[in-house]
């Protein structure tokens, strides 16, 4: 959800109120030119000075904002915001064009990071501009600093007015923290199971008379059991990225749910004790083998990720991937030898 809540009292103290939607008249809301300290969650938010998303603007991300000086933010002007407006743009991959000239003409600059234009020739030069991605904070001096301007994709600014040849850095605003939900697709899910002996204990009796054995033998072996996730290739989920797999359905699971990390997975190895014991008579001319196998499973199934920034969505899809090589067995078997 996006969101903004606003105090009138700094250190989030006093009255407040929380908005999820644009808000063209804080006077109707009666919390107007009394704002001291807030918080964002989500998309960033615009605070103008005047109703209906006019007169001096300040853009604020997501965090919390325990005081804030409106003076030195809208340059002096006594007024606190009286309209609130969130940003609805899709932020990522941002690109903004400037031209020296209104009217989209003169030379121009295509930036897609935050730049700061006194390092360059483009200093004080800007007097139109176009965004082509997200959404653009313009500042009148270098280091975010001085009165400020916000540029927003499919609304291209022909003429600065007042703030033409005045822009000395900018900045593209950056959306709140991204969430992914995942879908665990089990009807598609795939199972192949195969099995492959670890060792093998043998014992002969070449004679023609029955041998009575005295044995047994006890063998510590390793069994695992994994659990995975594999994104796709062309993923843009950034490394740290964490969400929860609803994983109940797979009966010998860790537990009921499996934490995703991009760029980690969850591994458990146990091991298992088991006690091989030999037939207590061999034929005679017989060999007796006693296999030990490990039985593997693997379960793969198809996820869906829906992955929210903002106000915009998109889906990814990815695969869980369970192993268990926990479950091993003996099979005894006996060969007849030729006399």
């Amino acid at each position: 959800m996006d969101k903004i809540i606003v105090y009138d009292k700094p250190n989030f103290e006093g009255l407040s109120r929380e908005f999820t939607s644009n808000v063209a008249n804080l006077n109707d809301e009666n919390f107007d030119d009394c704002i001291c300290s807030l918080k964002v969650i989500g998309n960033p938010w615009v605070l103008h000075c005047d109703p209906n998303f006019s007169g001096y603007q300040y853009i604020f991300e997501e965090g919390e904002y325990p005081t804030v000086d409106w003076d030195s933010f809208f340059c002096g002007a006594a007024s606190r915001p009286s309209s609130l407006e969130v940003v609805t743009e899709d932020l990522e991959d941002p690109q903004i064009t400037l031209y020296d000239e209104p009217n989209y003409k003169g030379k121009s600059v295509v930036l897609t990071c935050e730049t700061n234009l006194c390092h360059g020739s483009f200093n004080d030069s800007a007097s139109s501009h176009k965004v082509q991605r997200g959404a653009w904070v313009l500042y009148q001096h270098q280091n975010r600093s001085g009165a400020q301007m916000l540029a927003r994709a499919s609304h291209d600014m022909p003429n600065y007015g007042w703030f033409s040849n005045r822009l000395s850095h900018l900045r593209p605003l950056k959306s709140g923290k991204v969430t992914m939900t995942a879908k665990v697709l089990w009807d598609q899910k795939k199972e192949q199971v195969k099995s492959a002996i670890i060792d093998s204990i043998c014992s002969l009796n070449s004679g023609s008379h029955e041998q009575t054995l005295i044995t047994e033998l006890d063998r510590e072996y390793e069994g695992s059991i994994t659990e995975s996730f594999s994104f796709g290739n062309t993923t843009q989920i950034g490394l740290g990225a964490k969400f929860c797999l609803d994983v109940a359905p797979v009966l010998l699971s860790l537990s009921n749910t499996f934490i995703v990390e991009k760029g980690g997975s969850n591994t458990r190895t146990e091991k298992k004790i088991v006690k091989v014991s030999m037939p207590t008579t061999i034929p005679s001319h017989t060999k007796v083998t006693v296999n030990v196998v490990r039985k593997e499973v693997e379960v793969k199934v198809p996820v869906e990720l829906t992955i929210t920034s903002g106000f915009h969505e998109k889906t990814e899809k990815g695969h869980y991937i369970f192993s268990n090589g926990s479950s091993i067995i003996t099979e005894i078997k006996e060969e007849c030898l030729k006399e």
